[in-house]
């Protein structure tokens, strides 16, 4: 109970209606989930079928997809960090420099997207240098993270789609990822009472990661074996490390958002946030899977 006069008198009142058969008023309830759940499956599905369709008939299509998610985390992204900490991003070398990197992924791969991404950097050392001193170290190495971590890591999903098998390829990716995100969840609303990281993502448990390592390297191990003929151990391996990346973007995404003191990057998606909020764990899980799939599967 609020101490003094007013809180008394909130108390005498709430005694009084409920004396008088009025029903007491009670608070709403938040989901255990934490989200919207049904806004969120059904944005889920739509943006899922969109993917599958466009691997199912002009795989290529996925590129301009990546290069699309690309564009809208990155505005999503920059003006978080303006708006939270004042921070200058140089946006549009970023957001053209961005587009380049990913569509050089498609005709040249590695080799067109490393020189674009560095011309993008010295692009925006070059653009930020209209400022003046104040704050260029900072808005400089805010404007390089984000170019990395945005248009350069979604490259790598581009590259998967690139081959014959391409296709399959970001299939085994894209289920690996939705599995550890779906037995994580699942477990860790069932089962969760031990927190992973507290300090930085509160929702996240360690039983929820068994269930995501678990879906994780079941789906990987079938994926790999029946969509790419490679073995089923490598299906494990190539399933295990993209939980840990994705868990990983999970957390890195927290910490920047609570360091910028934000709850999400965007209100794009209903039962999502924005965007960027999506991206997190496919970020990281799209080198990896490139990393792992080139070496386990070559073309």
């Amino acid at each position: 109970m609020v101490s003094g006069p007013v809180g008394l008198t909130g108390e005498l009142h709430k005694e009084q209606r409920v004396s008088d058969g009025e029903p007491e008023a009670v608070e709403p309830k938040r989901p255990r989930a934490g989200r919207n759940l049904p806004a969120a499956i059904g944005v889920g599905l739509l943006l899922g079928g969109a993917i599958i369709v466009a691997l199912l008939t002009v795989r290529h299509i996925f590129v301009g997809i990546v290069a699309a998610a690309v564009a809208v985390s990155t505005v999503e992204l920059v003006g978080a960090v303006r708006r939270a900490a004042g921070i200058q991003v140089t946006l549009w070398p970023i957001l053209v420099g961005g587009q380049a990197i990913v569509w050089l992924a498609w005709p040249f791969g590695v080799d067109g997207v490393l020189p674009a991404f560095v011309v993008t950097v010295l692009v925006c050392l070059m653009w930020r240098m209209i400022g003046g001193a104040d704050g260029y170290l900072r808005d400089v190495a805010v404007s390089i993270f984000t170019a990395a971590y945005v248009p350069l890591f979604a490259a790598f999903a581009a590259m998967l789609v690139i081959p014959e098998d391409g296709a399959a390829r970001v299939f085994c990716f894209m289920i690996a990822v939705v599995a550890s995100d779906t037995g994580g969840y699942t477990a860790g609303v069932l089962f969760g009472q031990h927190k992973m990281a507290p300090a930085i993502s509160p929702k996240k448990t360690w039983e929820g990661f068994g269930g995501s390592l678990l879906a994780g390297c079941v789906a990987g191990a079938l994926t790999v074996s029946l969509m790419l003929d490679g073995r089923a151990w490598h299906g494990v391996v190539f399933g295990a490390a993209l939980v840990i990346t994705a868990t990983v973007g999970d957390l890195v995404e927290s910490l920047i958002k609570r360091d910028l003191g934000i709850k999400d990057m965007g209100n794009l998606l209903p039962g999502h946030g924005g965007l960027m909020d999506r991206m997190d764990s496919l970020l990281p899980s799209a080198v990896v899977s490139w990393l792992l799939l080139t070496a386990f599967v070559p073309v």
